[in-house]
């Protein structure tokens, strides 16, 4: 069966069509994965939920991909740039095996694990042997306000 040349006026009203209807190419409707973890904002049930599941993950992620005490040790939840690291590798995780990934997404964590090994491992040192309590760093009094504010105006001035 021959199908008939189509008019110019045809094919445009075919383009038009496409143009105006539904993507060719269609994207799952859902986010792949799971939204990253902001600390700062959560209510504390939704801060119980995080720390929940951050904490299975952690605890199956240091022995699955034998991650010895030296980079990410027991006292993980007590540092806060370790927490970070780790929740971010969580989520990438989580949407890198996620069943609307392409396919690429298990070598991408692992070459992202790569490279924040060097960052787990700094974030976590002193404790292999028990929490080291680092002093937390406090703003409290450290800015002078009026010299904060002229340098702000200084900076943006027309």
């Amino acid at each position: 069966m021959n199908e008939r040349e189509r008019t110019p006026e045809e094919i445009g009203a075919l383009m038009a069509a496409q143009l105006s209807g539904p993507p060719i190419l269609t994207r799952p409707t859902e986010p792949t994965g799971v939204p990253p973890v902001d600390w700062r904002s959560l209510s504390a049930d939704e801060a119980r939920a995080a720390w929940t599941a951050l904490r299975r993950w952690v605890e199956w992620f240091t022995v699955r991909y034998g991650v010895p005490v030296s980079v990410v040790p027991s006292c993980w939840w007590k540092h806060g740039a370790l927490v970070e690291e780790l929740s971010a590798l969580h989520v990438f995780h989580q949407a890198s095996f996620d069943k609307n990934d392409s396919g690429y997404g298990p070598l991408e964590w692992h070459e992202r694990l790569t490279h924040a090994q060097s960052r787990l491992q700094h974030a976590g040192s002193g404790c292999t042997s028990g929490h080291y309590e680092l002093k937390p760093r406090s703003w409290a009094g450290e800015t002078d306000e009026a010299e904060w504010d002229a340098w702000i105006d200084q900076t943006h001035a027309d």
